[in-house]
């Protein structure tokens, strides 16, 4: 083709200002689309705001760019580094077009919904909606605690009936994480990232601690042995997996931990009257370390968690209204940040943490603690208690102090939250002596 005749060429105009690394300069014309700032700049693709000069609206334009395969011309294209590299990038950059097709044929609020796609300059391109939001990892920041189970019941419902949507047509995303769920101000979650081609670039490099998020990946992601098939129930541990974040405050053991001897706890113990016996039984079946033990598909899952039809939570719209800021920018497709031009908040998800900070609100039984013997130590006791069992500490310490008759029961029953015996005898001797009501100091 004639590039003058190609409405997709790349058109550096004179007015562009240069960016860092790889990236486009902003002002850089693709047919209607005009690169306006930088979202972020990942290990396989770049993230830009563009204005769509047709439609008159922005939007978020993803560019196909592994850096570690190639490097941008000063023409503005793309080319690998070497020749070594380009049967690997090529697979990527077709996996990524199949991932654009893929989601431009959906129609889901909660799943990305991408306007084009298209290949020019020796890459892809994608055009997606540019979202104002959160991630959930985000979200649950600002909660400070774990959510109640009405709340996570409905996140999980519109996640499942997103999940349901691209299983009919035998996809799976293989990437969920709290970092890939964005939180929409009105509360709708959106799953981000499906990363067909960061995962066919990590195979073929035999990187699977790129491409795989220890503690949300099921072990049949580990394994090149073609009898571990993936399938909806690997999806399904992965949100299970973010289940377990949320209540926690902490991802589960990585699965590749879990084989031998597991030494997790089932939810089903560790927030045991916190939520329902049957919501958390659910969690710890998907949660399962071997494929064939777990719910097989979103139908199962459903009924194992007891759901009925779905329908969105109003404290989903209230926490979404009052936690995430409308200025806050998000994109359809995340791309790892490591520099950017936009402020912090408008850039994709931060590193994750692994716990959350305790909230003075509980999970699905707010307690108010009457205390038998409340005094400034009991802040030194609950901190340490959130040492070994995470931000259900402070649940748990409100219930003892309302229950216990005296400091040496108060111990007791908090020692009974952890479940391994070496980490309880631990915290009793940090806590001091039974009936001493003097912890020790750390």
């Amino acid at each position: 083709m004639n590039p003058t005749h190609d409405p997709d060429r790349t058109v550096v105009i004179g007015a562009a200002r240069e960016q860092p690394g790889n990236a486009l300069a902003l002002g850089t014309r693709m047919g209607e689309f005009e690169i306006t700032g930088l979202v972020g700049e990942g290990g396989f693709g770049i993230v830009y705001l563009a204005h769509d000069h047709s439609l008159d609206r922005t939007v978020a334009l993803k560019e196909y760019m592994p850096s570690d395969l190639a490097r941008r011309t000063p023409g503005g294209a793309v080319s690998v580094k070497s020749q070594r590299h380009a049967d690997t990038f090529g697979t990527g950059m077709r996996s990524f077009v199949n991932e654009a097709r893929l989601l431009a044929r959906f129609d889901h609020p909660s799943l990305v919904k991408v306007y084009r796609f298209w290949e020019a300059n020796g890459t892809a391109y994608m055009v997606m909606p540019y979202y104002d939001g959160a991630t959930l990892t985000e979200t649950l920041r600002g909660l400070g605690g774990p959510p109640d189970e009405s709340w996570l019941k409905a996140l999980l419902s519109q996640v499942l009936d997103a999940l349901e949507v691209i299983h009919a047509e035998r996809c799976y995303h293989r990437d969920i994480a709290p970092d890939n769920i964005l939180m929409l101000p009105e509360g709708t979650p959106v799953l981000l990232d499906f990363g067909a081609a960061r995962r066919v670039i990590g195979d073929a490099a035999q990187a699977l601690t790129v491409i795989l998020k220890p503690g949300y990946a099921p072990i049949e992601q580990y394994a090149e042995d073609a009898s571990m098939k993936q399938g909806p129930w690997t999806d399904l541990y992965a949100l299970a997996s973010v289940a377990h974040y949320a209540i926690m405050g902490r991802a589960p053991v990585p699965a590749v931990a879990r084989v031998m001897s597991d030494p997790q706890a089932p939810l089903v113990q560790a927030a045991a009257g916190l939520y329902s016996d049957p919501f958390l039984s659910g969690l710890d079946a998907a949660l399962s370390v071997r494929p064939e033990d777990r719910p097989i598909n979103i139908t199962e899952f459903r009924d194992a968690l007891g759901f009925g039809p779905l329908q969105k939570h109003p404290a989903l719209r209230e926490y979404g209204s009052t936690l995430i800021p409308a200025t806050t920018g998000r994109v359809g497709a995340r791309a790892p940040a490591v520099r950017s031009t936009q402020p912090r908040s408008a850039v994709a998800a931060p590193a994750e943490r692994t716990t959350h900070e305790p909230r003075s609100a509980g999970a699905a039984q707010p307690v108010t603690a009457a205390p038998v013997d409340a005094s400034p130590e009991d802040a030194g006791l609950e901190k340490l208690l959130a040492g070994y069992i995470g931000p259900l500490a402070r649940i748990i310490m409100a219930r003892a102090r309302k229950s216990a008759a005296s400091r040496e029961d108060l111990l007791r029953t908090l020692a009974q939250a952890i479940d391994n015996e070496e980490h309880r005898a631990a915290f009793l001797r940090a806590a001091g002596e039974p009936g001493s009501g003097k912890p020790a100091r750390r």
